[in-house]
């Protein structure tokens, strides 16, 4: 069975940024349910019981809640305050950002590339930042002004 990490500093760690009641909703809420529902899923195929998060993500049967938990254990990571990552085409990363239709996210790999997933896929193994954009991780503080989200995302990121 899976389990929510605990998220690796304070919920209001991230002010003024990123406020701490969106951040604790979105990890006791949001990264919770995908959780649950992917033990859900296991317990109703034994055959899963054995696998772990990463094989999960390559099968039909769990693939998005899979990817939901493993997509937001490497957010949370990014996000710790004191981790240290270099943006070289941090135009590139808004620009892909802004671009996304709908939810997904955007990710930057260890050798400067931005990877694009929709919904929850997974990115490739090689990244070093990602940034969610669904809405129910910036909605609270910054309705539809996903712009003024992703830019207050890379202060966090860049300012570390």
């Amino acid at each position: 069975m899976f389990s929510l990490d605990t998220l690796p500093f304070p919920y209001n760690a991230l002010e003024p940024y990123i406020d701490e009641e969106t951040m604790r909703i979105h990890h006791t809420k949001h990264h919770q349910t995908y959780v649950d529902k992917l033990n859900e899923i296991v317990v109703a195929n034994p055959d899963l019981a054995e696998k772990g998060l990463e094989e999960l993500l390559a099968d039909s049967r769990t693939k998005n809640m899979a990817g939901g938990v493993w997509n937001h254990n490497l957010f949370w990571k990014f996000l710790t305050p004191g981790y240290k990552v270099e943006v070289n085409n941090r135009d590139e990363f808004m620009a892909a950002s802004l671009k996304l239709f709908g939810s997904g996210w955007v990710w930057l790999t260890n050798d400067q590339k931005i990877i694009t997933t929709v919904n929850q896929d997974a990115p490739p193994k090689n990244v070093i930042l990602g940034i969610d954009l669904w809405e129910h991780a910036y909605y609270l503080k910054y309705q539809n002004r996903r712009k003024d989200y992703i830019e207050a995302f890379l202060k966090i990121i860049l300012s570390q």
